[in-house]
């Protein structure tokens, strides 16, 4: 999709830096995809959480530690 958009010459800076983009494209489609995939994760956080109750707890990982349980590789 091609469209003209004027963005601040600080803020695309930036973004070539943080996404280490060699293009302006290539930062703008990249700071969208990850903008994307965070949304997505939010979503799906927000849609899971308190729905594992039988995962361990902080007390029971520290109970854990205490008992000199091996750690998981």
């Amino acid at each position: 999709m091609k469209t003209t958009i004027e963005i601040p010459d600080g803020t695309m800076k930036e973004a070539m830096k943080f996404t280490r983009a060699k293009t302006k494209r290539e930062a703008v489609v990249t700071a969208l995809e990850r903008f994307n995939r965070l949304k997505r994760l939010e979503k799906l956080n927000a849609r899971v959480r308190g729905r594992f109750r039988d995962f361990m707890t902080q007390a029971d990982l520290k109970a854990m530690r205490a008992a000199g349980m091996p750690k998981a590789r």
